[in-house]
């Protein structure tokens, strides 16, 4: 099929348009700003579409509070585009190839975790639309080794949410270690993370039930590859029906809600040498868990943060082969307000992706 955006040349702007705050929870400012200056490392992506994560909704309220937050700062991290510009130092790109411009930027390569390929817990990481200027804007740069190659014929409206929320969850759901035939639970199914988390799920042969908080959702979540589906709001004891949807608890409990109390309740179902896996980051959340259960049932409780070089090869590869269906609305750069919007009211089915060109 070939690239849907061939270059014959390539002529860099000096300005852009993007989606700029100024500070915690300032106003989305869209505005015209420079196109960034490549580094000896880095490539620049002309970003065509980006991902809209709940994460970028977090960052522009500094809903985290941690101070390690750049203002004035570009958002997003979900970006695909092609390559516009190369530093003198990269290799095994070419202008005009495809790339994902995901949550981590760069990291240092030579401590010990970089080493054996472990490179999300690198403690001198940089984070698009965090501590970098993300892909709300029309040219982005990023570190070459940690930007994602895309295939040719990949559909780049797409594929930005799996470069987050699709990794994030494929690699949830690896290192909770649930073999095929056996349950999980994912809280949140209906949302951006959820319904790729769904998806993924059935890929590794995993039986899905699918939590949230609207019957309108139930259909759309089986569609995906639920087996069940419990609304929260409807349901009393969701513990309850979990041990008798799978006679016993589940193996897994994939928590990529942002609410805190779907989080503790997620303790309560797993079974025996089950396994708690956290994602979805609440602000200032805590999980209370009873010892004496835990050990007696030797349930392990484990965070998971986006994932590696070789999660991403492995997850755009599901996308790319097909197999996971990213739902999307595609909307203009200028209404990202309305999207962050609906995400804090909770109304958001599939995952919102601005056109960058608009």
């Amino acid at each position: 099929m070939g690239h849907q955006f061939m270059l014959m040349s390539v002529e860099i702007p000096k300005t852009q348009k993007a989606i700029v705050v100024d500070y915690a929870g300032a106003p989305l400012e869209y505005r015209e700003i420079p196109v960034p200056k490549i580094k000896p490392n880095e490539i620049l992506v002309n970003i065509k579409y980006s991902g809209v994560c709940h994460s970028d909704y977090h960052a522009w309220k500094n809903d985290w509070q941690e101070d390690f937050i750049k203002y004035p700062l570009v958002l997003g991290h979900e970006g695909a585009g092609v390559v516009v510009a190369m530093g003198e130092n990269v290799r095994g790109w070419e202008i005009g190839d495809y790339a994902g411009v995901k949550l981590l930027n760069s990291t240092c390569l030579t401590c010990n975790y970089c080493q054996q390929g472990k490179e999300t817990a690198c403690k001198l990481q940089r984070m698009n639309g965090v501590t970098e200027d993300g892909t709300f804007q029309q040219y982005c740069s990023t570190d070459a080794i940690q930007a994602a190659k895309l295939p040719s014929d990949i559909d780049l409206k797409s594929v930005g949410p799996i470069l987050c929320a699709g990794i994030t969850v494929y690699t949830g759901l690896k290192a909770s270690e649930a073999k095929p035939g056996q349950w999980v639970v994912i809280s949140g199914a209906g949302g951006g993370l959820g319904s790729l988390a769904v998806q993924y799920a059935r890929c590794l042969g995993l039986r899905v039930i699918g939590i949230d908080g609207d019957q309108a959702k139930a259909q759309f979540v089986k569609d995906l590859g639920a087996e069940m589906y419990i609304d929260f709001t409807q349901v009393k004891d969701i513990a309850k029906e979990v041990m008798e949807i799978t006679n016993g608890g589940a193996q897994a409990a994939l928590n990529v809600t942002s609410s805190e109390a779907a989080i503790q309740q997620s303790v309560s179902f797993v079974k025996p040498y089950g396994t708690v896996m956290l994602i979805g980051l609440p602000p200032q959340a805590k999980l209370h868990i009873d010892v004496m259960s835990t050990v007696l049932n030797q349930v392990t409780v484990r965070g998971s943060y986006v994932g590696t070089r070789w999660d991403t090869t492995e997850a755009v590869d599901f996308f790319a082969r097909g197999l996971i269906k990213c739902p999307i609305k595609v909307v203009g750069m200028t209404e990202v307000g309305k999207v962050f919007k609906e995400m804090s009211e909770g109304k958001i089915l599939g995952r919102y992706v601005l056109d960058m060109s608009k």
